[in-house]
């Protein structure tokens, strides 16, 4: 086989092994920088740990952009509020509840219906290419995410006290307005920034 002749010298060497390096160390310090930035934003939210244990996976993507922070808890909400729904709607087929429990289950499923829709246009919102987000429409986005979790807290008040059904459910929604509640919460940090 034919090619060209690497010549490995000593000081090729130690040139290479100091750019691996100093490349290495480059990107542990950005990624340190931007997990503490998540870390940073997440303890003005009202559950820190939730948000930084949600969010410090995407610290690369999101870097230290407040809006890629918002948009990405938004987007974890939307979807985490999808999967809850879908699960509380398979839960509503279970057989053998009091006709009370099966009008509360439809009416939290319609209520975490319209949270979705909330959470949906506000993410469209945030999402738009090459605009920036003016003023009018963060206040849009923060009404229809404050909306989406008064719709969260709502959902498990149409069961009895003693209903089994209720713990489940209140358990699933918690996590939601949870999320729904930091997500808001860095939502208004971004706002705060662009007024």
């Amino acid at each position: 086989m034919e090619g060209a002749n690497i010549n490995f010298q000593p000081r090729n060497v130690v040139l290479i092994l100091f750019l691996v390096t100093s490349y290495t160390n480059l990107i542990y310090a950005l990624e340190k920088t931007h997990v503490e930035f998540i870390q940073t934003s997440c303890s003005l939210t009202t559950y820190p740990t939730l948000c930084f244990n949600s969010l410090s996976t995407q610290a690369s993507a999101i870097q230290t952009s407040p809006k890629l922070l918002a948009q990405t808890a938004l987007s974890l909400t939307l979807n985490t509020t999808l999967t809850t729904s879908l699960s509380i709607f398979k839960m509503s087929k279970v057989h053998g509840m009091a006709p009370r429990e099966v009008a509360a289950m439809k009416d939290c499923i319609e209520l975490l219906s319209d949270s979705v829709h909330e959470l949906q246009k506000s993410l469209e919102e945030m999402s738009r290419p090459g605009s920036k987000v003016s003023g009018l429409v963060m206040s849009d986005i923060q009404t229809w995410v404050s909306s989406a979790m008064t719709h969260e807290d709502t959902c498990s008040e149409g069961f009895t006290d003693d209903s089994k059904m209720k713990s489940v459910v209140k358990g699933k929604v918690t996590n939601v307005a949870r999320l729904t509640s930091n997500a808001l919460a860095l939502i208004n940090s971004y706002a705060s920034l662009i007024e």
